[in-house]
């Protein structure tokens, strides 16, 4: 038998694929820690240090890293790909990017965007009215533009003409015809002239996991001939000038570069008739869609994207510049609604491994008595005394156990008998598993025994909560632990959330060809924490999770780099998570009464004598405790407080 190759770093590096998705910002160090590195230069941090100094500070795991030098790195690379591109293209219009809230509306993103995106007019995307009401507050760069999507109320255009008349670069975009009516009639009220956009309805479709929300049967946009109709309500109400911008989208996470390249072709020419027609325009807003190669294959897989931030700029500037020389028509400014490719990268879920949960161990000693005839047959498939093909032996072994079965509910087995079937089954199990590893070419069947004997983590967090769009949309996230990444993984697990439902688990991970239906991990040591983190989560996953067992938002450690700190980082900002009497008022539950209603329970049990009085108090005491603690489990004792500096 062929010996296994030594683990190494480089193995867990390969294994788990922190350079193919992570790019240059981690790796593995000596003593098998994970760091991140926020610049993608040398300068990292090791995250079990953030996870031990967030501990410190009481935040403990369920805990989000937010690493902010990243955010910041990443509005900073979209706005100089499309500078490059710009220049190198010899495009004569500007890029002129915003941030979609509705990706991330957390305030200390939303302003970590804005202040890194300020050199560049960076500015933000609003699709509901308390979007909107965030974006007139903290957007106050004259130059930034405000795009202003989703269905409008007339509440919804006042506000956003409002925007106008406090001289910000507020664009209303029309997603339905009937919107245009009211903005025309708002905008006479209140002596504006508005900025308008027009969404238009591709025929071109996207690709992915969001494909369904794009081309003619899309929620939003105008159809060519509703183009025309609003075109004409314009010119009836003397607002010819009010038209600057076209807009498109065509999904989130598109996959397939050409996907955005036809679609910016068939959206540009839109915005070329309509300069034609005498509009003044000026503004071609190309959507979301950027992705975000999560898997890092690199490939038009729907959790990967098979270009780069530099090839999408070039191709956008390269096609719009081509479509509007072809029509005699003036280059527009470019803008972009990219909030998955900034957001993403720059979040971290940390969670603890708490438990297992194993199949049945090896089958041991046979019940007493007389050996039943199932039992025996069984003894020699696993002894494979009659020299079966691996295929077979499971055939058999299988239709072994499920004879068990029905003698046991028939009366003719006893559950010592039954309990000993299945650990023979299994038994069995892990040797054809053993035998097969050595194989190339294994059969279907054999090949799902990985995954009917993988253990199940129990991991002290929420899928719900924390990671809503794998349980939605089988969206796969990069999954790893954080340290002891020196040692070979030797359990082949699955991870189960501790909600109380059995949706609450990742049994999807990421892998470069395929997807794995179980991750390595490395076993659970008694005492010592175990910590999984799981990658890229900074897109929807905050803000979408549920209150799924009233478990709630998890704690937040906010991180920048600092190269004269002794761990080379501080925590910028500390957050708790929910408490379960903030939950509580969320559902029409107010934590005092409920502790008045629980007294009053305990001062009868103490009258009636079935409860002493101290321990009366106490079980009082314990749920007022309770009601105003966190969510999540606590293990283990509390970290030892250590010095940190704080901004």
């Amino acid at each position: 038998m062929s010996k296994q190759p030594a683990w190494t770093i480089k193995s867990a590096e390969d294994y788990y694929g922190f350079k193919r998705w992570g790019g240059s910002h981690f790796s593995v160090d000596p003593r098998g820690d994970l760091r991140v590195h926020p610049m993608g230069d040398d300068r990292s941090v090791k995250i079990v240090d953030i996870v031990r100094e967030a501990s410190s500070m009481g935040l403990r795991p369920p805990l989000t890293i937010r690493v902010q030098d990243l955010l910041r790195r990443r509005v900073i690379q979209l706005n100089e790909a499309f500078l490059r591109a710009i220049k190198g293209e010899g495009y004569e219009g500007r890029y002129r990017g915003v941030f979609p809230v509705k990706v991330n509306q957390l305030r200390e993103v939303v302003e970590e965007i804005l202040d890194a995106g300020e050199p560049f007019g960076f500015g933000l995307e609003a699709g509901s009215k308390p979007e909107l009401l965030i974006a007139m507050a903290l957007l106050e760069q004259p130059d930034a533009l405000l795009v202003c999507n989703g269905y409008k109320d007339e509440e919804f255009i006042q506000l956003a003409l409002m925007g106008r008349k406090l001289g910000k670069q507020t664009i209303i975009v029309v997603e339905q015809v009937s919107e245009l009516d009211a903005i025309i009639r708002t905008a006479r009220r209140m002596g504006v002239t508005p900025h308008i956009g027009i969404r238009v309805k591709l025929a071109t479709a996207g690709e992915g996991k969001w494909a369904e929300s794009t081309g003619e049967n899309a929620k939003f946009g105008l159809t060519p001939s509703e183009i025309m109709a609003a075109v004409e309500k314009l010119r009836k109400a003397r607002m010819t000038d009010a038209l600057r911008l076209v807009h498109f989208h065509i999904g989130s996470q598109v996959p397939n570069i050409a996907t955005i390249k036809k679609a910016v072709v068939e959206a540009a020419r839109y915005y070329c008739e309509l300069a034609k027609m005498g509009f003044p325009m000026g503004l071609l807003d190309v959507g979301g869609g950027l992705g975000i190669d999560y898997d890092g294959s690199r490939s038009a897989y729907e959790s990967s994207m098979n270009y780069s931030m530099e090839v999408y700029a070039r191709d956008v500037v390269a096609h719009v510049k081509q479509v509007c020389a072809a029509a005699g028509v003036a280059c527009p400014d470019i803008v972009s609604e990219s909030g998955r490719a900034l957001v993403a990268p720059h979040s971290i879920l940390i969670f603890e491994a708490v438990d297992r949960i194993a199949r049945d161990g090896d089958a041991g000693k046979p019940p007493r008595g007389k050996s039943h005839q199932v039992i025996r047959e069984l003894e020699a498939i696993l002894a494979n005394k009659g020299k079966l093909d691996p295929l077979e032996r499971y055939h058999d072994a299988r239709e072994k156990r499920d004879e068990a079965h029905s003698r046991f509910t028939l009366g003719y087995l006893t559950l010592e008998q039954r309990a000993y079937v299945d650990r023979l089954f299994w038994q069995i199990c892990r040797d054809l598993r053993a035998r097969m590893a050595r194989e190339h070419d294994v059969p279907d069947e054999l090949a799902r025994l990985d995954s009917l004997l993988a253990e199940q983590y129990v991991c002290n967090f929420s899928v719900f909560q924390s990671l809503l769009d794998h349980w939605a949309l089988d969206q796969l996230f990069p999954i790893a632990p954080i340290h002891r990444l020196g040692e070979r993984p030797t359990v082949q697990a699955t991870l189960v959330d501790i909600t109380c439902d059995s949706d609450g688990k990742v049994d999807d991970f990421i892998d470069l060809e395929d997807v794995r239906r179980t991750l390595a991990l490395h076993p659970l040591r008694e005492g010592q924490p175990y910590y999984i983190g799981a990658f890229m989560v900074g897109a929807y996953q905050d803000i979408m999770g549920d209150l799924h067992n009233l478990f709630g938002r998890v704690n937040e450690a906010h991180v920048f780099l600092e190269d004269d700190a002794e761990d080379g980082f501080y925590i910028e900002e500390a957050i708790p998570g929910y408490t379960v009497d903030r939950i509580l008022g969320m559902i029409q539950y107010n934590a005092e009464d409920l502790c008045r209603m629980l007294k009053r329970q305990v001062d009868r049990a103490t009258r009636a004598d079935s409860v002493k009085p101290r321990e009366g108090v106490a079980m009082v005491d314990l749920y007022e405790r309770l009601i105003r603690g966190g969510t999540y489990l606590i293990n283990g004792e509390p970290e030892r407080p250590r010095s940190r500096r704080r901004r």
